[in-house]
């Protein structure tokens, strides 16, 4: 039972350290929205989202006004889009109607963003997934709301190369067809290896086939009050670290499992996970990499960092799991370059590189997010990128993503405007030697030997 003095303890996170609750996701099942006939199909599906949501914004409110913890987003995840709309769509233009109708159904009930536009391709596509992953750039484009994601491997079924190679191509024209904005459209695409069900987290929130009808995920962050903890052990030795982090990360768990309880309770939905990852906003004081700089790191992309991150997200899990018995998302640490502004002032000081980011995907929670690169750069060249990191994910047997933004009109020392949480960065390099004879091989890469766990 969470008490009054956790409560209490907490007011002091919220007003100084940054701390909120993220995102209250509403997963929906759509597997009852199937149908041959496509204009039954988005009837279905609207009517579904809005009865299902209809108070969920309210509600969130009400715990936000109660409580005095900020809620700062109310969003949907849904059922992935490939399988509701295969019976119905042959084009992708079809499949953009779901798209649209997913967007309207979002306005409706004001939530400000909608996640499941998605296909699930790690071992094989079907015609319909291929179909929504062709329809990705008009989609978005022409959306304000609707966030889309691919899962490209797993460990369990290694690396589809032939979606990995067509991601490549769909980021290119989704960056196109919004270049009068930043190329923003491929702000809302991410592309996983091992994609939870349960990620409560845009752009890459769907409502997974094994999930009940309705379910309420949270998702907490608070980098400010890790990094504020850290402050008062500075010069401790490892061990202290390490505890403080825990410490703090099972404090902030408590706050989402508190809102995740009510919010369940007075929806009358039943509660599924508390996703507690450290998700930087460009607010001064809300970033990642002061953690990292706060525990010894100059800049973030000096020598140590991929140990410090990785002692970060390994004690945010530990400390996360003994606060609720329903840990799940991703949980760990966020290292998004657009929406952390420490971030960005590393890699404009020329600490950080793209290259580096990878290596410190190996041990965060997710992988190369919100990069921008320069709008000229190769569909194979983005499909190696890809590639990479679905490898790192398969190998490590964990979720890793990517979600690049390719400017279109922009190069290096350019930047790139994105707005609200989602930012600003600067365009960095990306390796200018080609892959393509690698990328076009076709097929699959198998899984590794240590997924043959029966």
């Amino acid at each position: 039972m969470i008490n009054i003095f956790e409560v209490n303890e907490t007011n002091k996170m919220i007003e100084k350290e940054n701390l909120d609750v993220r995102t209250i996701t509403l997963g929906i099942s759509l597997l009852d929205c199937i149908d041959a006939d496509l204009d039954r199909v988005n009837d279905k599906i609207y009517r579904k989202i809005t009865q299902a949501a209809s108070n969920l914004v309210q509600v969130g409110e009400e715990i936000s006004r109660e409580y005095g913890i900020p809620i700062v987003n109310k969003r949907i995840s849904v059922t992935p889009i490939a399988l509701i709309g295969g019976a119905a769509c042959k084009t992708p233009e079809d499949f953009a109607t779901i798209a649209d109708t997913l967007d309207r159904a979002a306005k409706e009930v004001g939530v400000n963003f909608i996640g499941g536009y998605s296909a699930l391709v790690s071992k094989g596509m079907t015609p319909a997934d291929e179909l929504l992953i062709r329809s990705i750039p008009m989609a978005l484009a022409r959306t304000e709301r609707v966030c889309s994601s691919v899962n490209l491997g797993s460990t369990k079924t290694g690396i589809n190369m032939d979606a990995v190679r067509l991601m490549g191509q769909i980021i290119l024209e989704a960056a196109e067809y919004t270049k009068e904005t930043d190329s923003s459209g491929c702000t809302k695409l991410v592309v996983f290896c091992n994609a939870p069900d349960d990620n409560p987290f845009m752009a890459g929130a769907f409502h997974g086939v094994t999930e009940a009808d309705k379910i309420i995920n949270v998702g907490v962050s608070g980098p400010g009050v890790v990094k504020t903890a850290l402050e008062k052990v500075r010069g401790e030795n490892f061990e202290v670290l390490c505890e403080t982090i825990k410490k703090t990360a099972f404090k902030v768990t408590r706050v989402g499992q508190l809102v995740a309880r009510e919010a369940s309770r007075r929806l009358g939905i039943p509660f599924g996970i508390v996703d507690l990852s450290l998700a930087p906003t460009p607010a001064i004081g809300d970033s990642v990499a002061d953690i990292l700089c706060e525990i010894g790191l100059e800049h973030a992309g000096a020598p140590g960092t991929t140990a410090a991150l990785a002692l970060l997200n390994d004690q945010v899990k530990k400390g996360g799991v003994m606060a609720s018995s329903y840990v799940g998302g991703l949980s760990g640490a966020f290292i998004p370059v657009s929406e952390d502004q420490g971030m960005i002032d590393a890699v404009t000081a020329g600490a950080l590189t793209l290259e580096k980011l990878e290596a410190m995907t190996c041990v965060c929670s997710v992988g190369l997010d919100m990069i921008a690169v320069p709008g000229d750069t190769k569909a194979s060249t983005i499909s190696g990128i890809i590639a990479d990191e679905m490898a790192i994910g398969m190998v490590n047997q964990k979720t890793t993503a990517v979600r690049l933004i390719p400017v279109i009109g922009k190069k290096v020392g350019d930047h790139a405007e994105f707005g609200g949480l989602l930012g600003h960065a600067p365009i960095m390099p990306v390796n200018s030697f080609g892959c393509e004879a690698f990328v076009n091989r076709g097929g699959r890469i198998p899984a590794p030997i240590h997924s043959f766990k029966n």
